[in-house]
């Protein structure tokens, strides 16, 4: 296994484009735009392009998941 090869042979240290990004994450290129220039998003420019490292893209994701809020079913169902 290389370096920056997951054991599936992924390669994570793949530079996606702004287009590959918002695709990965289904929503538009124009928002994935603001938040590279907000800093909302990992990301940096190569020129006056930006990129995206794939594996700052995942854990990224992941930090997301663990930070929204939960609601338990019993909490759903008790307030209709």
């Amino acid at each position: 296994m290389d370096r920056g090869e997951t054991q599936s042979g992924e390669n994570t240290d793949q530079l996606m484009t702004l287009s590959d990004v918002a695709g990965y994450l289904q929503i538009k290129e124009r928002t994935i735009y603001l938040w590279a220039q907000q800093d909302k998003i990992p990301s940096f420019k190569l020129g006056n392009t930006w990129r995206f490292k794939r594996e700052d893209i995942d854990l990224w994701i992941e930090e997301r998941k663990r930070e929204t809020p939960r609601t338990r079913a019993k909490d759903i169902d008790e307030s209709s």
